[in-house]
């Protein structure tokens, strides 16, 4: 019988995840994305054998390779340079995600015009516009106050003009604000689509790998909160970095996602105000309402942002229902956690909640989806429900679980340390919490049953 010759036909290939399949669906089958699907021409067979190239640079030992070239240069902004693990690496490509009116613009802004007013021996800065003319982008520095000479800008949309400044500029920090507005026209489909914004992200990684060039990018995000565009945007460059905040509040958050060049929890707090963006290197008084008298239905807890400990408020309010079901709303916390917690308290601690309506927050836009909050949302949710108030020089740290018991937390110690620092004298914790730090009185509670004692017997209060 004759041997079957025929080539197999053109496939489809999902932009998001690279899963193949033989037809087109509107959804990828895989990774389940909609509308990713681009189709593939007929595969090359695979080589029987690779002929050796010429090598770029000789193979060293891993001793004797140069790491000076390699070191973090401070952007002059102290609390993205903590993101950043020390500064910005030569050559590095960060991305920088958030939300429309977050502030993104305003803060690299700040950056380029921090790093143009160096001593001059980093380069200048070239800051690359798409969204907006280069008088808008003027204008708005005017009013922050980040004009220099040494400070460049150009509004472009194609990427070999981008590169035709650069090679013009020689800069020595590059910031496109956004990807999703370059495009090419040797490139297939629309500015903004997967292909040329994967092509496009390609190309400036590599000429910042060349050129020893560090690179921000500016990205879109999602109605759900995520990075527009391919997933494979967030593996081409070394940084992530999501931009968080209420736009009813001035408070901004950096948080680093991925980090090839130092931690990548860590999280840098802003203020954003009417001339610019303010570092804020002791955010936990924003995240307090402190009063001398203790009212119920509040709790102080610890949650730690990366390596930083910020205390913050936990609210709670509950009252009669006059709806058939009960309404139960969060603000900054985790509804999930919250929801839990409710049922534990109400099976566990015996406090009927299935008539009332429970809210939840907290305070000043802080937003706590740790663990290590459960034990404060039990106590302000039983201290609103009771009316008993928890004293005002109280902390409560600990994790709830689902048969009532209160689990040990990462860094008490620490968390404990920061609360003496802003002037609590008195605690909630674990077991097994550790070394506890002077001028803090701790009691250890192991269950819920224990933690609700305490606030019904005031055993807290000396």
């Amino acid at each position: 019988m004759a041997k079957n010759t025929r080539s197999k036909g053109p496939g489809y290939r999902c932009a998001e995840c690279g899963h193949e399949s033989a037809k087109w669906f509107g959804r990828c089958q895989e990774c389940q994305a909609w509308g990713t699907l681009e189709e593939i021409g007929v595969p090359r067979a695979a080589l029987a054998k690779i002929a050796a190239g010429v090598p770029s640079a000789p193979a060293r030992p891993i001793a004797e390779v140069d790491i000076e070239a390699a070191r973090a240069r401070r952007t002059g902004v102290s609390e993205l340079d903590r993101v950043l693990g020390g500064g910005l690496v030569p050559g590095a490509v960060v991305l920088l995600a958030g939300e429309p009116g977050v502030g993104k613009s305003t803060l690299l802004l700040e950056v380029a015009f921090r790093w143009a007013a160096r001593d001059g021996a980093a380069g200048p800065a070239l800051y690359v516009t798409g969204e907006e003319s280069a008088g808008q982008v003027r204008l708005r520095a005017e009013r922050t106050g980040n004009v220099h000479e040494s400070m460049f800008l150009a509004a472009e949309s194609d990427i070999s003009a981008v590169i035709g400044h650069i090679d013009e500029v020689k800069p020595g920090l590059l910031v496109v604000d956004s990807v999703q507005t370059l495009g090419s026209t040797e490139i297939d489909g629309t500015p903004g689509g997967v292909t040329q914004v994967r092509a496009v992200t390609a190309a400036l990684v590599a000429l910042a790998k060349e050129r020893g060039l560090p690179v921000v990018l500016v990205g879109h995000v999602t109605k759900d909160g995520a990075i527009a565009g391919p997933r494979v945007l967030e593996h081409l460059v070394d940084v992530v970095l999501h931009f968080e905040g209420d736009r009813h509040t001035t408070l901004r958050m950096v948080r680093g996602v991925k980090n090839r060049f130092g931690p990548a929890d860590e999280v840098g707090c802003f203020e954003l105000v009417d001339d610019g963006i303010l570092c804020v290197p002791d955010p936990s008084g924003l995240f307090l309402n402190r009063r001398d008298v203790g009212v119920a239905g509040t709790a102080v807890t610890v949650a730690v942002e990366g390596k930083r400990p910020l205390l913050g408020e936990v609210q709670a309010l509950v009252s009669k229902s006059a709806l058939g079901t009960p309404r139960r709303a969060v603000s900054g916390l985790d509804s999930a956690r919250v929801a839990m917690a409710l049922a534990v308290l109400e099976r566990r601690g015996g406090i009927r909640l299935a008539e009332h309506d429970v809210f939840t927050a907290t305070v000043g836009g802080m937003r706590i989806h740790e663990p290590a909050a459960d034990l404060a949302l039990v106590l302000a949710v039983a201290s609103a429900a009771r009316d008993i108030p928890l004293p005002p020089d109280l902390v409560v740290i600990g994790e709830v679980g689902l048969a009532g018991e209160v689990r040990r937390v990462a860094g008490v110690k620490a968390r404990l340390a920061e609360a003496g620092r802003l002037g609590f004298t008195k605690a909630l914790v674990p077991p097994d919490a550790g070394v506890i730090p002077e001028g803090i009185s701790a009691v250890v509670t192991p269950n819920l049953g224990a933690a609700l004692q305490a606030l019904y017997a005031n055993a807290v209060v000396d």
